[in-house]
């Protein structure tokens, strides 16, 4: 079964959490943990992909116009929370996947303190569920 696991990161005021404003050696901390955990997906065979994303300051929802042109909105500076990245996984149990999100979201912070990020796990889905059928 594959799922992916979507790492929130929250903003403060103005300034988007996660590293910034962190010391050189907590950021240096906490890439190392990272790299380790996808290390170890990959040697388990249990990565799909991963990736880090951009900060929401980049982001825009596009919509169709009238004749399908793209039609953009955002920024969104209110936004209090924001996808910071994401793990595809295949693995044999929700309760897998759980695991694996529970390392992630035990990244060391500032200080060496555990984040406990917010690591949101869903399903991906092969086709319409038959229970919605």
């Amino acid at each position: 079964m594959k799922y992916i696991l979507m790492m929130n990161a929250m903003t403060s005021g103005d300034v988007y959490a996660g590293v910034s404003g962190w010391r050189k050696e907590d950021i240096l901390a906490h890439t190392a943990f990272m790299k380790r955990l996808t290390k170890s997906l990959v040697e388990s065979g249990e990565l799909v992909s991963t990736e880090g994303l951009g900060l929401p300051d980049q982001a825009r929802l596009v919509r169709a116009g009238k004749n399908g042109e793209p039609i953009t909105d955002g920024i969104f500076p209110e936004t209090k929370e924001f996808l910071a990245g994401y793990w595809i996984v295949d693995v044999e149990s929700p309760e897998r996947a759980y695991e694996i999100a529970a390392r992630a979201s035990a990244a060391p912070g500032p200080g060496g303190t555990t984040l406990n990020l917010p690591i949101e796990v869903r399903q991906i889905m092969n086709g319409i569920p038959e229970e919605v059928l």
